[in-house]
């Protein structure tokens, strides 16, 4: 089955962790078998002929360059126009390697068609279909920048990651909007931008979500009900993402998983596939019906199957999710929904001609 994975960090495992997504995952291991024990290394899930096997023809990838800034507890780059400049540089790994007909770059509504069409006449050699995303909107060091990224193919934009960003608190701080961040906003209305809620604190996704009237998503997100934290939305933020027509992606991170997960210490053999299947059934239930629940695994965000669910040893094994929701009780028409068919409905609304 047409998987739609809405969050993959594929330039950020290349350029930053320099690793040949051309080579199988297990080939990626063995080449970081000496790099442990760093978080992360040698124990990857996600490269491009697992990603093939697993029938991942769709994606939205990103690019993540973070700046730093005094007081905030992410590290980053020393300025605005360093984190633009590495950004740049994940795309040019994307248009490098669309250039080789490895992957192909989506940016509108009859490109995503074509894509569709061709992945289903032929799914083994068609390119990987790709959608750009930013994660943390730093590379945007002024919003008037908002037009050369669209130009770029920037169709998808979270304002902030952890920390915060120029334009939003994010992940482990509380505050709102930030700066310049409701101008930005404006510029990415006037393109036809997405606002990816993901990662936004609290007060930062009601500002935001109150600014900004097009079109919103969560890439990557949780339920605060089921798992305590702030990583994790609450029902109020989950429902305005319901209520604006947007998607919910449920994400692999094993500690948005299982409640009580200390770092470093619990073993991802206390939690299963079966906690995503929760996540995902706890949105179609909060909405009423299976039109906003789907994937967006964030797998090898930083991380690799030392911090995944216990059967997920690569990125093929998304695959098991929808035997878990038929089991369920799940049609099948719901289950292709939230594999594929919710994020394919959603980009064909959003996405340009």
């Amino acid at each position: 089955m047409l998987l739609v994975d809405a969050h993959l960090d594929l330039a950020m495992n290349a350029l930053n962790w320099d690793r040949n997504l051309d080579l199988t995952v297990e080939q990626i291991r063995e080449m970081e078998a000496g790099m442990i024990p760093q978080k992360g290394r040698a124990c990857g899930t996600v490269a491009f002929p697992e990603m093939r096997k697993g029938e991942v023809g769709l994606s939205i990838v990103t690019v993540i360059a973070r700046t730093s800034w005094p007081d905030s507890p992410a590290t980053g780059a020393a300025c605005q126009e360093i984190s633009y400049a590495k950004a740049q540089g994940q795309l040019a790994y994307y248009r490098c390697l669309e250039s080789q007909g490895k992957v192909r770059m989506i940016g509108t509504k009859s490109e995503l068609e074509d894509h569709l069409g061709n992945w289903q006449a032929d799914p083994d050699t068609t390119p990987l279909g790709m959608v750009l995303s930013m994660e943390g909107a730093d590379p945007i060091v002024w919003p008037g920048q908002m037009q050369s990224w669209w130009k770029d193919g920037l169709r998808i934009v979270g304002l902030s990651h952890y920390g915060f960003s120029a334009y939003a608190h994010g992940t482990d701080t509380e505050g709102g909007l930030r700066g310049e961040a409701r101008a930005l906003l404006k510029e990415m209305e006037q393109f036809g931008a997405v606002l990816d809620t993901t990662h936004l604190a609290d007060l930062a996704f009601f500002e935001a979500t109150d600014a900004f009237d097009g079109r919103i998503m969560a890439s990557h997100q949780n339920s605060r009900t089921l798992v305590d934290g702030v990583r994790q939305f609450t029902d109020e933020q989950l429902k305005r993402v319901i209520e604006r027509d947007g998607v919910i992606g449920a994400a692999l991170d094993a500690w948005m998983l299982y409640p009580g997960w200390i770092k470093g210490e619990t073993q991802p053999e206390v939690v299963g596939l079966d906690a995503v299947a929760d996540q995902i059934d706890y949105v179609c239930q909060l909405a009423g019906n299976c039109k906003h629940a789907a994937i967006g695994s964030d797998l090898d965000g930083g991380y690799g199957n030392e911090q995944c669910p216990r059967d997920l040893d690569t990125i093929v094994d998304l695959q098991k999710v929808a035997g878990l929701l038929a089991d369920r009780g799940y049609a099948d028409e719901d289950v292709r929904a939230i594999m594929h068919g919710n994020w394919i409905h959603f980009l064909r609304e959003v996405l340009p001609d």
